[in-house]
Parts: structure tokens; C-alpha cells; sequence
């Protein structure tokens, strides 16, 4: 996987850090304005404590571009969470989070991805199509959606090329 951005707006200027409790409330903030349903404070805290792995991007003057949690297995990683701040959409910079999202895993021994996503979620979809991964699965009323109804989750997983046969 390429780990070039669109752009070279952000070239070098991006970095990446793990995710650490001073992070949290920032993240919170860019969670509540990308999401209509949006993990709360308590979820990232309880994803810190359980020690998966969280990593923030930052741009040159310390904005937070995006962050991504994961949670290993035994045979692949689970992309639990992966946000990109809204005002950065279309720049390249999901691509950028998925690399090392996919990075980890290899460094790790661990040659997939799982992730669910939601079908309303089209630029996401969109996103993780264009990186490889496939649709293995439904789970049905996964998420919460309006009112009181529920939407599902398409399953997607990825097989990175480096990993054993």
C-alpha cells in the first residue's frame, strides 16, 4: 500500500502518534462533528485502558487530522474506530490512517483487517473499497440509527499481500 497523499498540501507534515488520554478530549470533539452517533469519551477511555492500539495524526501545527483504534486477535486486527476530521475529507488522509492501520498489523504478524461499516456510510465505503477490502458478511441492526430503529453493519476485511498463503 501507498502511503502518498493526494495532495502534497500535507507531504511530510503530518505525523503520527499513539493515542494517550490528553488526546481524548480533541478526539471527542472531532467524533461528536463526524458522526451523527458517535462513540463517546467512555468508549476511547475504555479502549485505552484495555491497551488497544490508538493512534492520532497531526498536522504541522498539532491539529488533529484524524485517529484510528484497533483491536487484535489472533488472526486479524478489528478496525474499531477510524475518523478522519471532517474539514479534511477528499485529501487522502483515510488512506493515509488505513497504511498504518495496515503497517501495525504486518509489524504485528497479522496479515487482515476486519472493520464493519455502515451502508449509509458511501464516501467510507468508497474509501475502503478502493483500498482492497472486500464485503465478507452483514450484521444485522449493528448500529444505532434515528428514532428508535437500528441499521446494519457491512463486514469488510482485508488481505494485506505480504502475509503467508
Amino acid at each position: 500500500m501507498s502511503s502518498v497523499l493526494k495532495t502534497s498540501r500535507y507531504a511530510g507534515r503530518l505525523e503520527f502518534a499513539p493515542m494517550n488520554i490528553r488526546d481524548v478530549e480533541e478526539v471527542v470533539r472531532i467524533e461528536n462533528d463526524a458522526y451523527p452517533f458517535p462513540w463517546t469519551r467512555g468508549n476511547f477511555l475504555d479502549s485505552l485502558a484495555n491497551r488497544y492500539q490508538a493512534w492520532v495524526l497531526r498536522e504541522a501545527d498539532e491539529r488533529l487530522a484524524g485517529y484510528f483504534l484497533l483491536m487484535s486477535a489472533v488472526d486479524d486486527v478489528h478496525l474499531l474506530n477510524i475518523t478522519v476530521r471532517p474539514d479534511l475529507h477528499g485529501q487522502g488522509i483515510g488512506r493515509y490512517l488505513l497504511n498504518k492501520v495496515c503497517e501495525l498489523a504486518e509489524a504485528a504478524g497479522i496479515y487482515r483487517v476486519l472493520l464493519e461499516v455502515r451502508p449509509s456510510n458511501q464516501h467510507a465505503l468508497a474509501v475502503y473499497r478502493h483500498a482492497g477490502f472486500q464485503m465478507i458478511g452483514i450484521r444485522k441492526k449493528y448500529y444505532p440509527a434515528a428514532g428508535s430503529s437500528r441499521e446494519d453493519a457491512i463486514v469488510m476485511r482485508l488481505t494485506l499481500k505480504q502475509g503467508p498463503a
